[in-house]
């Protein structure tokens, strides 16, 4: 996907951050905006979560190891395809049903590098369906 030498694939506008789950088996790099607006949605799997998503373009992402230790979980439509570590559990990332074609990392799963500033919106997946125009009008 892209190089994965971290002092050589910084663009100005994103830096390469590397994250895992818990235990280390399932490992990622994401190329990170400098400056990012993260959310915090309130849906039955988030809220239980704790996931804070992330949506990156699959050419900014790849997984460096642990894709064969994974499992899938997918409910309502089956259209999100949550994917974690099959020994500690952990989502460090999956494909939402909100943006089918990007990722959704867990940013809480990275190591972010010192210049990344962050903001946190809030959205109300409780009731996907009635706010999800307002989430893809932000993108």
């Amino acid at each position: 996907m892209f190089n994965m030498n971290l002092e050589s694939t910084q663009k100005e506008d994103s830096i390469l951050c590397q994250g895992s789950c818990h235990c280390g088996r399932v490992k990622i790099a994401v190329k990170v905006p400098v400056v990012a607006t993260i959310s915090k949605c309130n849906c039955s799997i988030c809220a239980k979560s704790g996931h804070m998503h992330l949506i990156v373009a699959k050419e900014d992402f790849e997984i460096l190891q642990g894709r064969d230790g994974m499992t899938e979980y997918r409910f309502n439509t089956g259209t999100a395809r949550h994917l974690f570590c099959s020994h500690c559990g952990v989502k460090p990332f999956y494909v939402p049903r909100s943006h089918p074609d990007y990722y959704s990392v867990n940013i809480q799963c990275l190591t972010l590098d010192e210049r990344i500033r962050l903001s946190v919106k809030d959205f109300d997946g409780l009731y996907w369906e009635k706010n999800i125009e307002e989430l893809l009008g932000e993108q």
